[in-house]
Formats: structure tokens, C-alpha cells, sequence
């Protein structure tokens, strides 16, 4: 039986006294990518804040590599949380080998993750494509070895290719190194290729669950119903 890495129980969440997702249970197990689908408003980003630690239960809890937790974020990311936010995580005046070497990244590993950064090193990541600064950001969060890797919506923006590389790379690191894997992604077939297991998300509450090959055969009906036709 495979470890879980973070875990939440009963999770309701939100701003100010608002709960924006309620009663969830999710879990990530080690080695394994999990995706979390749904529209948008839908309550994903805030499920992930709250795993993070940047907002703070209402109710139910947090497990991090097997402890209940109420760390801030910057604690969970020093014992190995790693998360991509929706915007890209780079410093945008500072060049691709600057933010590499901020995030204690060596550029070969990097270059392993996308062998693409390593033409573009001197450039400033402002200066960067998005797709070339999702790259960078994707390498800085996997190039610390984290044990969870939280990533929102890796594709907003980009080209189907790019997204595919950098799908790959999640997997990669699931099967290589036992990273665990929680995705929120809007290309949902895309996401479904390399995920394990799906939630779908409406208003706040997961309301289906399954393998994905189980989500695959009923995406035409989940799109219709919880998606708004997006993918």
C-alpha cells in the first residue's frame, strides 16, 4: 500500500468567514498524480491554498507526510511541499539562471526537466515566453525534490505541446523519484493521459470520483454537467 503524503479530512475552507469548499476529502499518495477538475469558481485553487497552509482550515483537517497540520506554507515547503501557483512563479526582472540559482535548482537538473532552459539562461524571465517561464517554474519546484507538488493550472495560456511537455515532466517525476502529485489543470484531457485518480469539483464539494480511465468514459457527460462544456 502506497504512503500518503497529504491527506485532507472534512475540509472546509474560504475568506473571511465565507467557505468557499466544503466537507472535502482528498488525498495523495506517493508516486501517484491525482487531478482536480471543474469550473472555474469552483473551489480548486482554494483547496490547494488550504493544503499548502496559506489559508487556514473552518473545518476538518490537514495530514502532511502523515502528521495532522496546521504549518504555515513556508514551514510545509521546507519539509518538502512544493506548489506552482496559476501565475508563473518566477521573478520576471531577474534571468532564467538567477531564479534557477534562488531556488538552489543546479541548471543541469533543470536541463533534464526541459532541455529548452538551457539556450535561454542569460535571458530575464520577463523576457521569457510563457511557456519558457512555466518551464522555469515547473524546474524550480521539482528541482528541490519535493515530496508533494502542488501545481495550478500548469497550461493556462500555453500551447498544446508545451502543455504536453510539462504534463510529461509531473509524470515523470511520479514514477522516477515517488513524488505525489495533486493537479489542477483546465486541458482535462490532457490531464486525464497522465493522472491516476480524478475529483471533480462543483461549488465547493467533490461530487465524483474515480480512476481515470472511470472519468474518461464518462467525460462527455461530466463536461456537460459540472464543466460547461470547457476543457
Amino acid at each position: 500500500m502506497s504512503e500518503t503524503l497529504i491527506e485532507a479530512r472534512g475540509l472546509s475552507a474560504g475568506y473571511g468567514k465565507m467557505a468557499v469548499v466544503r466537507e472535502v476529502d482528498i488525498r495523495v499518495d506517493a508516486g501517484e498524480v491525482v487531478a482536480l477538475i471543474g469550473a472555474n469558481g469552483a473551489g480548486k485553487t482554494t483547496t490547494l491554498l488550504t493544503l499548502a497552509g496559506e489559508l487556514p482550515p473552518m473545518a476538518g483537517e490537514v495530514s502532511f507526510l502523515g502528521e495532522p497540520t496546521r504549518a504555515p506554507m513556508h514551514v510545509r515547503c521546507q519539509k518538502g511541499l512544493g506548489y506552482v501557483t496559476e501565475g508563473r512563479s518566477v521573478i520576471m526582472d531577474m534571468s532564467v539562471a538567477d531564479n534557477l540559482k534562488l531556488a538552489a535548482v543546479p541548471p543541469d537538473v533543470a536541463f533534464d526537466y526541459f532541455p529548452a532552459l538551457e539556450t535561454i539562461m542569460g535571458r530575464p524571465a520577463g523576457l521569457c515566453s510563457g511557456g519558457e517561464q512555466q518551464m522555469l517554474s515547473l524546474a524550480r519546484a521539482l528541482g528541490r525534490n519535493p515530496k508533494v507538488l502542488l501545481a495550478d493550472e500548469l497550461s493556462l495560456g500555453l500551447a498544446p505541446i508545451i502543455v504536453a511537455n510539462l504534463l510529461m515532466a509531473v509524470r515523470a517525476a511520479a514514477n522516477e523519484r515517488g513524488v505525489g502529485v495533486l493537479l489542477v489543470e483546465q486541458h482535462v484531457r490532457q490531464a486525464l493521459k497522465i493522472a491516476d485518480r480524478v475529483h471533480v469539483m462543483e461549488r465547493g464539494r467533490i461530487v465524483l470520483s474515480g480512476t481515470a480511465n472511470e472519468v474518461v468514459g464518462q467525460l462527455d457527460k461530466i463536461e456537460s454537467a459540472y464543466l460547461a462544456g470547457g476543457t
